[in-house]
């Protein structure tokens, strides 16, 4: 990380106003076209300076009202608008704060001649410029001074163009470090006078895409946002820099494809500003409910206008309507559009950067000579100050310290004497200030007093513990006798005496197969290596199947289930089997069932034996 990098991150701050700033909203009616009759009839008609009515689509005989900011009627000029609603917000800029201006309403209701106008009538764009301009030439001086810079750029079919730089195409949208939208690669030219202005901005608007509809000869296939720069530096310290941003928006007009007529290209392009639109409406409700997410990322248009809608800009919508009926609907969503968007508050603030103060003071390599001789008598006078100070060791008592500790300070005001009497120009070692100094004696001082309480303490617990003990030497118990442990042969383990039947049913066998593992040293006497296995005596094998084969042939479904691995299924496979084949010769037989394997046979063998040994019958 570079170290400009490190200052803008260090540096930058927030001068926060303390009121917030509503988004202003003002409605334009644009002249009625027509017979005025019919279709062209009007619907709209103003109220006030502030109010306009629209005639009620379920009942033309009554009327709805609307109040904005500002409402300027068929009659209003250009200018009218600009000085009422534009010209106020342009202050800002000279404090270092985002402003924002939006053109918003349907196709053909007179948005880019509200924001570009013609040469007899010039629009909010022009006009802003030039005022700019001479407000940053009236305020520069040696406390301030302005420099100004533009960009210009649409947004068509959701890619972002640059319109100074055609061959531009499809910019990202990024977000600094500062929560500030930028667009990196965009370019951005510097202008001095309003001529540099129409030198570049006559041939960028030209670049913009534009095309015939059935309701409008020009009309505009994107948005476009001119981005005008303005940056100002203080002319002595702390040399602030502030810089602040206008951003002059042309949306482009909903459209009814159903009275537009557009077709294939057309088609699209008006699919996607619809689209681009419907996303800025939903903006509006997010930041109106307060809602945890707001949707700006869901288009490049909301993504742009971060700042303007819930963000850190001074904010006007001019809302352009059309007074004929055939544009009814598309006047009332208007209308609604610009009743939500007069509930948004933005929050501005100054942006303010304040410079690296240590890199300002640091002298340059030419004067650094000549200075040199002049902050040396300087620093003689402070080192004979600091040396002139008490020693640590007066300050601290050094009998409360530990022997080595004391000596090793010692050591060190003597060294820093010697290096005093040498005259040396360095720092002192102990170059701690009387205060610090001070503060470090108090902390020692509160650290002993500590400590003494706590030896006073145990000195006391200790005294009362030896009151409350016996007198006399306290018996020695015995110590128990450790067990060792005494490895014996398997066959001479002496096992617990087993009853008669008991000692016949089980014998030990060693393991004739399966894979050998190392024998260890087993933990208990009693406990068999594990090389063998315990097994039925062949005898009683023999008889504990003649019991089983004795259930399987006259056992009911109930007294089946109660053997191990069977269950109401294989029961009633049992009680079938020997229905239709007669009784099992043998145990063996189980698996001859059909649905039994060998495996699941040979296993409910193994389970029921010992299940069996337990209740044995003596044979007659």
């Amino acid at each position: 990380m570079t170290t400009s990098q490190r200052l803008s991150q260090a540096e930058f701050r927030r001068v926060s106003t303390k009121a917030q700033a509503r988004v202003r909203v003002c409605v334009r009616l644009r002249p009625c076209v027509g017979t005025g009759q019919g279709q062209n009839a009007p619907c709209v008609r103003g109220v006030d300076s502030h109010s306009l009515e629209i005639l009620n689509w379920r009942n033309e005989m009554e009327t709805m009202k609307y109040r904005f900011d500002a409402f300027y009627g068929e009659k209003a000029t250009q200018n009218d608008i600009y000085m009422g609603s534009v010209q106020p917000v342009l202050r800002h800029l000279l404090e270092g704060q985002n402003a924002s201006i939006l053109a918003y309403g349907p196709t053909g209701a007179g948005k880019t001649h509200t924001m570009l106008g013609s040469p007899d009538q010039p629009g909010v764009i022009p006009r802003a410029l030039r005022d700019l301009l001479q407000m940053t030439r009236n305020a520069s001086g040696d406390e301030w001074k302005y420099s100004i810079s533009m960009s210009y750029l649409e947004i068509y079919q959701e890619k972002v163009l640059d319109l100074l730089e055609p061959s531009l195409h499809d910019l990202p949208i990024r977000e600094d470090r500062n929560h500030h939208i930028l667009v990196p690669g965009l370019t951005q030219k510097e202008i001095t006078s309003f001529s540099d202005f129409e030198s570049f901005f006559l041939p960028a608007s030209a670049n913009r895409t534009v095309a015939s509809t059935q309701l409008n000869q020009r009309s505009s296939r994107s948005h476009t946002v001119l981005m005008v720069w303005v940056s100002q530096t203080q002319g002595w310290p702390p040399y602030a820099r502030r810089a602040a941003k206008l951003c002059l928006i042309d949306l482009a007009g909903s459209e009814d494809n159903r009275r537009t007529g557009n077709k294939g290209l057309r088609l699209k392009e008006s699919g996607a500003i619809n689209t681009s639109l419907f996303v800025l409406s939903k903006v509006v409700d997010a930041l109106n409910q307060g809602l945890p997410r707001v949707p700006y990322r869901d288009s490049k248009l909301t993504r742009l206008l971060q700042d303007s809608l819930g963000g850190t800009a001074h904010s006007v919508i001019i809302t352009n309507i059309a007074p004929e009926k055939r544009y009814y609907f598309d006047t009332l969503t208007s209308l609604n559009f610009a009743a939500k968007s007069k509930q948004v508050v933005n929050k501005p603030f100054t942006q303010e950067t304040l410079p690296d103060m240590a890199a300002a003071k640091r002298p340059s390599a030419d004067s650094r000579d000549a200075e040199l001789e002049a902050k040396r008598p300087c620093l003689e006078e402070d080192h004979q100050t600091q040396l002139e100070e008490k020693p640590l060791s007066s300050l601290i008592p050094l009998e409360n310290l530990e022997p080595a500790v004391a000596q090793r300070l010692l050591r060190l005001e003597a060294l820093e004497k010697e290096h005093a009497r040498a005259g040396s120009h360095g720092l002192p070692l102990l170059n701690t200030p009387r205060k610090a100094r001070q503060r470090l004696v108090k902390q020692l001082e509160e650290t002993q007093q500590k400590l003494k309480a706590l030896q006073e303490r145990q000195q006391e617990m200790e005294a009362t513990a030896a009151q409350n003990e016996k007198p006399g030497p306290a018996p020695r118990l015995p110590a128990k006798p450790r067990k060792k442990a005494v490895v014996l042969p398997f066959q001479k383990v002496q096992t617990p005496e087993k009853t008669q039947e008991e000692d016949t049913v089980t014998i030990i066998q060693q393991r004739k197969r399966g894979r050998k593992r190392k024998t260890s040293v087993s933990s208990c006497e009693n406990e068999a290596p594990t090389e063998w296995e315990m097994a039925l005596r062949p005898d009683l094998l023999a008889r504990a199947k003649e019991n089983i084969l004795a259930l399987l042939n006259t056992g009911s479904e109930k007294d089946l289930m109660a053997l191990h691995r069977i269950g109401k299924k294989k029961a009633l496979l049992i009680v079938a089997w020997r229905d239709l084949h007669g009784s099992f010769k043998k145990v063996e037989d189980f698996e001859k069932i059909e649905g039994i394997s060998a495996k699941q046979a040979a296993s409910f063998i193994k389970a029921n034996i010992l299940s069996c040994l337990g209740n044995l019958q003596p044979l007659d």
